[in-house]
Parts: C-alpha cells; structure tokens; sequence
C-alpha cells in the first residue's frame, strides 16, 4: 500500500466539487424541545437522508471518482457488512463499474441485502478481520479491482469531510461540532474541514463505552487495538485506523464515551421530537451531548446524524412506555 498522505482543505473542496452531481445537499433539523431539553442550541446536520440512508456515500463516490478511466474500469472492492459497502456499491454504479464486496459471514442479511440491491457483488468470508483482508486481496489479484477502504483512505476522507463546508453555509456561527467514531473516517475528514475553517471551533467525538478504543487510544497516546466491542452501535465497532486515530490526535479531538442505554433514549428522543429515524450510531452524539449537558449548555451545537439504516423488526425501545 503506497504512503497515506493526508487530505487538506483543498482536497475536501475538489471532492466536495467532484461528488456534487451525485451527492445530496442534507438538510439541516431543530427541535425548540430538544433544544429545551439540552439548554443549548442544537442543529442536526441530516446524513441519514444521504444517498444511502449514511454519510458513507460521500467518502465512496469521492474515491470512486478519482480514478483514472484505466483504474474504473477494473472496477472496486471493500470490505464490508453494512454502510460503506452499499455506499461503494451505488457510487460505483454512478460510474457504470462494477463493486465488490467483502462481507463476513453473519453479516446482518438486510445490510446484506441493501448492499445487492445497490448492485455490489458479494464475496463472503469468516468473520474475522484478517479473512476479510485476505479476501480482498484475492479478489484484487483476480479482477484488478481498486481498494477502496472503509476509513484509512485518504480519498474517503476527503469526502467525509465535505460535510464541514457544507453545515456552515447552511448554519453560522457553531460553537462545536459532534460526529461519531467508529473507523475514524468521518471524524479525521471533519476535524481537518473545521480546523482549517473554523480554528477555534472544536470538534468533540460520541463513541460507545463498549468499543471505546479510540477514547482509550487518546488517553494513551498510542492507537489501542486489543478491545473486543460490545456495543448496540454496529457501525461503531471498527478498531480506530492508523492514519484515522493519528489525525485525531494532531487535531486535538476529544471523545465522549457513551453507554448503550444512553444512545437507546436518545435515539427514542430523535424519534418523537425531531420524527427522525436514526440507527444508534447516529443517536450516539445526542446522547453524548446530553451526558454533558453542562458543557453544552447556551452553546450552538452541530450534530451530525451519521445514517438511518434501522432494522425495523429490532427497533431496541420497542414495548417501552411512551
């Protein structure tokens, strides 16, 4: 793999140019209740209703788009159980190539079928992150297809990161901004957007309390790898990637760690007061602003709602009283 050379402000602008023609322009949300509820100013940066259903389809068609036509027409391929592998898939067919997809064995079969019904071709393997690998590089050997990864891709990042520009034209004067990790790739890709365009507006990170590598990784000062995730969070799982956790650091990110139950409410909350349907890793950064309300509180808060990818059939609050 050639050296990572992180992404500058200029490349977030070539690919926020780049994937205009395919991308949404998500709308931002308030609620004067949550508003209440939290003493703050609260504005939902909507990549739920991105081309499908998570902010990953920015990241993908920006990497998708930057290829040479030789590059394309091999096509690409990822690993992946759920949004970057539908994302991939639907940027490869704005460009008429083919995807493939790695995924583990007892992925979520809805994912798994978003992801076909995106047009990506599935390669199944065990799961385990060093099969997943494996079998990216076979199918790499056999196709010539281009990898295209989840988060320590400078191109994905570049993409991730449009989301920045794109909230503050819609709104001014943000006192702080609050993504999820999981990978790292949004966070890397918004916490390089805002520093170069807003240096002393903060970006602060929600992450589960039961993958919280990248929380144990700033606090150590080196990247942590050995923490197995539990967590309702699927797309939070991912162990915090090399360049990811390094960009984090230069950047000066601070991570929330959040329980499970905590990110259930909130996403109950984003449901009956804002009438948004948000998967948990979504819900993770209201319910990381809640947890420290004192913090937030009389400030102008962005949050970015990361996907709306819910299996319906295990909403997690479902019987629970009103």
């Amino acid at each position: 793999m050639s050296e990572f050379v992180p992404p500058t402000l200029a490349d977030i602008r070539s690919a926020a140019a780049r994937i205009a023609p395919h991308a949404q322009v998500t709308p931002v949300l308030a609620s004067p209740e949550l508003d209440a509820l939290a003493g703050a100013e609260l504005f939902f940066k909507c990549e739920h209703l991105q081309r499908g259903g998570a902010f990953k389809f920015r990241g993908a068609c920006n990497a998708v788009w930057s290829l040479t036509g030789g590059e394309a027409r091999r096509g690409v391929v990822t690993h992946s159980s759920g949004n970057h592998g539908t994302a991939l898939a639907l940027a490869a067919r704005t460009r008429g190539i083919p995807a493939h997809i790695v995924v583990p064995e007892g992925a979520v079969a809805a994912k798994l079928a978003n992801i076909e019904r995106a047009g990506g071709i599935l390669h199944r393997c065990a799961a385990t992150l060093a099969a997943r690998e494996e079998t990216c590089a076979k199918v790499q050997r056999e196709t010539g297809a281009a990898l295209v990864h989840p988060y320590a891709d400078a191109r994905v990042i570049a993409g991730q990161g449009t989301i920045v520009p794109e909230l503050l034209q819609q709104v001014a004067g943000l006192d702080v901004v609050i993504t999820p990790v999981g990978g790292g790739g949004l966070a890397s890709g918004c916490a390089i957007a805002l520093r170069a365009l807003m240096p002393d507006t903060p970006l602060v990170v929600a992450e589960p309390a039961g993958a919280d590598d990248a929380y144990q990784s700033m606090r150590r000062g080196e990247r942590v790898t050995d923490i197995q995730p539990s967590t309702i969070c699927d797309g939070l799982r991912a162990t915090i990637g090399a360049p990811n956790f390094a960009l984090l650091r230069e950047h000066r990110v601070e991570v929330i760690p959040v329980p499970d139950e905590d990110t259930v409410a909130a996403m109950r909350l984003l449901w009956t007061e804002l009438k948004q349907t948000v998967e948990p890793s979504s819900a993770i950064v209201l319910a990381a602003l809640l947890r420290q309300r004192e913090r937030f509180a009389g400030r102008h808060v962005g949050l970015v709602l990361s996907g709306g990818n819910v299996d319906l059939d295990a909403i997690p609050f479902q019987g629970a009283p009103g």
